[in-house]
């Protein structure tokens, strides 16, 4: 796919949230820049402060955190189309407190942060995405996320899962998807058998 065609699906997605006028698109297509990852190749490392946003053109990325036991938990998964990043380590400018991993060899699109932001402030319609974008992501999907896994059990929310992504299970591995919903992956291969003798 050409690159031409991944800036495409950026600028829909910006769009998706607000409407983005020619200026102020000419603005984020001049801090864009594209990157490839190989599998398992690490984005941003625990302890570093991360300078882009990421926009998942083709592949998949997990972000975890690692306790001090050296567990690991995978506090989100990222697929095509969707921002990845720490917005807390931008936002704050501090170290990130997880790691982003590609699951998978992945094709991103990155956006310098800084430069975003002063056209964020100085754009009414890049801060109107913006706000939108911040609504939904960090309010709105949040709260539905913790409510989930408080209130829907654990086939509710790996269907839920499918709904979103059908073909997740062909790409990505059991272990990453079950830590991604809070179970084990003795759990999710239960779910899975129920689910096939009882379509």
């Amino acid at each position: 796919m050409t690159k031409e065609k991944y800036i495409s699906e950026l600028k829909l997605k910006f769009e998706s949230y607000a409407p983005i006028s020619n200026e102020s698109w000419a603005l984020i297509e001049s801090i864009v820049t594209f990157q490839k990852l190989e599998k398992d190749e690490i984005l941003l490392r625990n302890g570093q402060i991360a300078k882009s946003i990421h926009f998942v053109c083709k592949g998949a990325l997990r972000a975890f955190v690692t306790d001090y036991d050296g567990n690991i938990y995978n506090k989100n998964i990222f697929l095509e189309t969707d921002f990845a990043g720490s917005t807390v380590s931008y936002l704050l400018d501090i170290s990130s407190n997880f790691t982003l991993e590609a699951l998978e060899e992945t094709t991103l699109i990155n956006l310098d942060y800084k430069k975003y932001r002063q056209f964020i402030e100085q754009n009414i319609d890049l801060k109107n995405f913006y706000i939108a974008y911040l609504e939904n992501n960090w309010i709105v999907e949040k709260e539905q996320r913790e409510v989930s896994l408080v209130m829907e059990n654990a086939t509710e929310r790996y269907l839920k899962l499918l709904q979103k992504h059908p073909n997740i299970d062909q790409r990505i591995q059991k272990l990453h998807i079950a830590s991604h919903l809070g179970i084990t992956p003795t759990q999710l291969s239960r779910i899975r058998k129920l689910l096939k003798k009882n379509p």
